[in-house]
């Protein structure tokens, strides 16, 4: 990489910066994803080198402007390993790590108690950085998160605090509202079209109602990211039955021949089982 980015290398990879480089470092990142649901291990292996080239971009752009290294980089990670795993490392060696944070070192081979001492401490650090009356504890839930799993962990933060719904059944009532609550800022839409605030509160109402769905699926124990991801390879299937089922292009049918050839496919891939991942293209 530092060859690559040195003068007389390679004339894409000088003129690249931390903002164009950014979309490639989350696509990366969903190749890895990707290859881990298909269990494709040796295209994982690849996927985790892409991955890893992201970092070594970023480490050499940041070493050319004077303002870290990879080994600041490796240095970080290393500490931390080491200051939230008191357990593991000792609790002597996790203050000297930077632990500010005063946990039960002593977990008993329990996870659960491992994922509270890591965030009490990971909560500390933030404490010690900050002036603590800025600190929510929602801080703790980047903003770099995929909108889903952001408004999954923001539920899962608030509810430690007695911020939440009892039982997954109290969100059905709140989703009939915000449903309602939408219908009725689209129908204010469609009197109003040109009107940009109006088209701003239909999303803030369809943001509220996915909010609620995601939050309903925490209730539940289910993943909302990994429920659409079905969803949607199931859609994918659907649809391409439909278009292998049909004697004409999808777009020459009429919507009843189109509904109807939707209900076939479903019915013909429930008949044949759990949808299988996709073969890589």
């Amino acid at each position: 990489m530092a060859r690559l980015r040195a003068p007389g290398g390679c004339p894409w990879d000088r003129e690249q910066t931390f903002d164009t480089i950014r979309k490639y470092t989350l696509e990366e990142a969903y190749e890895v994803f990707d290859a881990i649901e298909r269990r494709d291990f040796p295209h994982l292996a690849e996927e985790l080198g892409d991955l890893l080239l992201q970092v070594l971009f970023y480490a050499e752009m940041a070493a050319n402007e004077a303002r870290f290294t990879i080994a600041d980089v490796l240095d970080h990670l290393n500490r931390k390993l080491v200051r939230r795993h008191p357990h593991v490392f000792g609790e002597e060696a996790s203050r000297a790590a930077g632990n500010n944070a005063n946990v039960n070192a002593d977990v008993e081979g329990s996870s659960a108690a491992v994922l509270r001492n890591w965030e009490d401490i990971k909560s500390a650090e933030r404490l010690h950085r900050a002036d603590p009356a800025e600190v929510s504890k929602l801080d703790a839930v980047t903003r770099a998160l995929p909108a889903l799993a952001e408004a999954a962990k923001l539920g899962s933060k608030a509810a430690k605090s007695g911020f939440d719904w009892p039982h997954w059944r109290d969100l059905l009532p709140k989703l009939s509202e915000e449903t309602e609550e939408l219908k009725a800022e689209a129908t204010a839409v469609e009197q109003d079209p040109a009107n940009p605030a109006q088209q701003a509160k239909v999303e803030a109402e369809l943001g509220d109602l996915l909010f609620t769905v995601v939050n309903l699926g925490r209730h539940l124990g289910v993943d909302a990211e990994m429920a659409l991801r079905g969803c949607n390879l199931r859609f994918r299937q659907r649809f391409h039955e439909m278009e292998m089922a049909s004697a004409r292009p999808l777009e020459e049918l009429a919507p009843p021949e189109l509904e109807a050839l939707w209900v076939e496919a479903k019915r013909k891939l429930a008949a044949s089982g759990p949808a299988a991942p996709e073969p890589r293209p």
